[in-house]
């Protein structure tokens, strides 16, 4: 399980990121974080993989106390949290299974996989993670070659390499356009349902979030404003969430 206590982040400039939020994710969960652009979403994500420091609170992974843990046993932790990113965040002149298999670095011997010597377990690895978002054949691509959607497997395959217990998606589909937005998003849905994984993905459009979502908490202005179904959120709901002059569509 996961649990965040009384999560606070200020930035050095004064911006206030997130002020006390709290909850809990089961393991299994899939997750919907929403929100505004600058309501906290990407910060309470980064803050989860220590890729962002938090303030103050607590960030508890089962027995790990992720907000305060160092050195090797950070390193151990992130090895169980897999992270997907809006921009992708791939090594674009590098081969599609050099990116997939950077997700094996914490893993492997630093000096073997500047190498790019991996253990073949891992390669068969990295093709069977590749075949599974349905891009096996783009394996020695560079990911520059890629289409977004495509680019967005690849970040997958690569987080799937880390054979994570806990699985982060940061606005995953929000530079696609709606029909890769659902291809992807089912992808995450499989890894939820078929190997268990708990998901945590912030998305902007509640549609998705109706549709993929067990469980939801929203932010605005780094407040935890709302947690619960997706079809709680009424129209009352989603004005507090979205603001007094957001228009519901559909």
């Amino acid at each position: 399980m996961l649990r965040v206590i009384n999560l606070t982040k200020v930035y050095d400039d004064g911006t206030v990121a997130l002020r006390n939020v709290s909850f809990e994710v089961p393991d299994g969960q899939f997750l919907a974080v929403v929100g505004l652009s600058g309501s906290g979403k990407s910060t309470l994500l980064r803050c989860i993989n220590r890729l962002v420091e938090p303030t103050d609170g607590e960030i508890w992974w089962n027995d790990t106390k992720l907000s305060h843990v160092t050195g090797e046993e950070l390193r151990r932790a992130r090895r169980r949290i897999g992270m997907i990113f809006q921009q992708f965040n791939l090594v674009q002149r590098s081969s599609v299974m050099t990116n997939v298999l950077s997700g094996r670095l914490g893993y492997v011997n630093p000096i073997t996989s500047l190498l790019h010597r991996f253990p073949e377990e891992d390669i068969q690895r990295a093709y069977n993670n590749l075949d599974r978002v349905g891009i096996r054949g783009k394996a020695n691509n560079r990911a520059d070659e890629l289409s977004g959607g495509q680019q967005q497997r690849v970040g997958i395959a690569r987080a799937l390499m880390q054979e994570p217990e806990l699985m982060l998606a940061d606005e995953p589909v929000a530079s696609l356009d709606p029909v890769l937005a659902h291809s992807i998003m089912r992808h995450l849905l499989q890894i939820n349902r078929e190997d268990g994984i708990t998901v945590m993905c912030s998305l902007h459009f509640l549609d998705l979030v109706q549709e993929y979502g067990d469980h939801v908490i929203a932010l605005n202005e780094g407040e935890l404003v709302f947690e619960g179904a997706p079809v709680e959120i009424d129209d009352q709901r989603f004005k507090e969430i979205y603001g007094k002059d957001a228009v519901r569509i559909g």
